[in-house]
């Protein structure tokens, strides 16, 4: 399961409403920040998440709207909070523009209290946990060497409770080296082997988190069968010239593009104050019904279908 915290979600330029762009994506005990707008730092605060753990930050592109929040939030961490390590992930487009804003502005030539990492990244893995994967995909928009992410769980056999109670299996040891695939014997002598506990293999969930795009329709195999996907949706289908323009979606380009990829669930962000939410949310649903609009502070748990909400 992945869970969603939106920080910010409004377009361009933060409304009293929304912020700007960033949200946390958290799976076990680790923590991602993707993109970390203006005011990031406070939203977080404002969220009760806190600063703990969060030491994984992935920038979809340098546009100011979606980086100038590193200064301020880098500038507390120097100073107020005990952050282990820091790692910021991009492409050299958008690294450069980080480094130009942390070693410009903030640092001017002093050393960071702890390692910061600019690490500049490629389409492909870049990230492996133990129980889940993260790949960088390029996304076209305005030539700024945008990326998307997509965060995927390894798949696994479900631990079948009641077999297990059925052949006196224990709490403890006995079931956590059978789910790690070893046989155990049990009191009276009995062998008790994983396949005799754990269901059939299940796949993992999968989430895509795309920022700014001018053309979604680019998209299809890095978004294909995503049970979520978080995406811009800044202009309606009635300013879709502008939407090009300005290197955009509309609401009905990203909905089609979920309805084409077999996704789950869609959510939208980077949403623009000229419109009202009721309008875009209708935009999308006329294609995708499975779509829903991101507000800030708003949760999201990222499941497969019949293990919750």
């Amino acid at each position: 399961m992945f869970e969603l915290v939106f920080l910010g979600t409004s377009a361009s330029a933060p409304s009293i409403k929304r912020g700007l762009s960033s949200l946390i994506v958290k799976h076990d005990e680790y923590r991602f920040m993707v993109d970390c707008g203006e005011g990031t730092q406070r939203q977080i605060l404002r969220s009760g998440v806190g600063f703990k753990r969060l030491n994984h930050i992935l920038l979809t592109h340098g546009h100011l709207d979606h980086i100038l929040g590193l200064a301020g939030m880098l500038s507390t961490f120097m100073r107020w909070e005990a952050i282990e390590e820091v790692n910021i992930y991009g492409s050299r487009h958008t690294m450069d523009r980080v480094s130009d804003l942390i070693n410009g502005v903030v640092l001017r030539g002093a050393a960071a209290p702890m390692p910061l990492n600019l690490l500049e990244i490629r389409p492909g893995l870049i990230f492996q946990a133990k129980h889940f994967s993260v790949q960088a995909f390029p996304v076209d928009h305005r030539g700024s060497s945008s990326l998307g992410y997509r965060f995927t769980e390894k798949s696994h056999r479900p631990f079948l409770s009641d077999a297990a109670e059925q052949l006196g299996v224990p709490n403890g040891p006995c079931r956590r080296d059978l789910v790690q695939g070893k046989a155990i014997t049990l009191e009276d002598g009995r062998v008790v082997k994983p396949e005799d506990v754990l269901g059939k293999e299940r796949p993992g969930v999968s989430l895509v988190i795309v920022g700014d795009v001018g053309k979604p329709e680019k998209l299809h195999e890095h978004v294909s069968g995503a049970d979520v996907m978080v995406i811009e949706a800044t202009y309606l289908a009635e300013d879709a010239e502008m939407a090009r323009t300005f290197g955009h979606s509309t609401a009905t380009e990203v909905a089609r593009l979920a309805a084409e990829s077999g996704v789950g669930q869609l959510i939208l962000t980077h949403l623009s104050r000229r419109y009202r939410d009721e309008d875009v949310l209708a935009e999308a649903r006329a294609i995708f019904p499975e779509t829903y609009l991101a507000y800030d502070f708003d949760r999201f748990e990222v499941r497969k279908p019949g293990q919750g909400d």
